[in-house]
């Protein structure tokens, strides 16, 4: 199968649904896997990144996911009615977190399985480490690691760290335009090639091997 362009990306085959005539929008440079689901009340903007089985249920509060923001496979978004559960522009979401009626700012990062409760606000450029519960109305200022059960401020976050931070989204907003260019639906290979190529992502660096350098 030749791959998709940007401009032929299938919409009609995401698992959209509308309810109480609400309809989810994606914008036409967002890549949502055809596995997610959106309900109702969903605004994905520009440049957006929404991994396989994520779910958005837009069904009582809206939705938001500003530009170049990335919400990775297994997230769920969802909030009471009359709410807001906003992932501002360049936000991160990491695998398996659950946003429930809050506010991720511009540039923060939620890691993996961490949980953050209705009208916590994530201060900009922060980071909630893996599996932290932030409860509900918490504030958390700008530029700190957070973590914990529940989340409390560990320190401030280096300029190294936000800016590893910041490279790691890129790589996600590079990752849907990866998407709606070459992904494809298809067969599996029966047995492995001779030289089978690798993905090859050099400046991809984990922060502690980042750290290990001295960069």
């Amino acid at each position: 199968m030749r791959p998709v362009r940007e401009s032929e990306y299938p919409m009609s085959s995401l698992r959209v649904y509308a309810i109480d005539g609400i309809v989810p929008v994606v914008d036409p440079t967002a890549y949502v896997h055809p596995s997610a689901v959106l309900i109702g009340d969903v605004i994905i903007g520009p440049g957006c990144y929404v991994g396989p089985c994520a779910s958005l249920r837009g069904d009582f509060g809206r939705l938001i996911l500003e530009a170049g923001a990335n919400l990775q496979d297994t997230c769920v978004m969802h909030g009471f009615p009359g709410t807001d559960t906003v992932v501002e522009e360049n936000g991160h979401i990491g695998h398996g977190a659950v946003l429930h009626g809050c506010r991720v700012k511009k540039n923060a990062l939620i890691g993996m399985n961490a949980v953050i409760m209705d009208n916590a606000v994530i201060g900009e450029a922060s980071i909630v480490a893996a599996s932290a519960f932030v409860k509900a109305s918490q504030e958390i200022p700008p530029r700190v690691l957070v973590a914990g059960m529940p989340a409390k401020i560990i320190r401030p976050l280096s300029d190294e760290e936000i800016a590893w931070k910041t490279d790691g989204t890129r790589t996600y907003q590079d990752l849907t335009r990866r998407c709606l260019a070459t992904l494809v639906e298809t067969a599996p290979l029966t047995a492995v090639e001779p030289d089978r190529k690798r993905i090859e992502m050099p400046d991809v660096i984990p922060l502690t091997e980042l750290k290990k350098r001295g960069g």
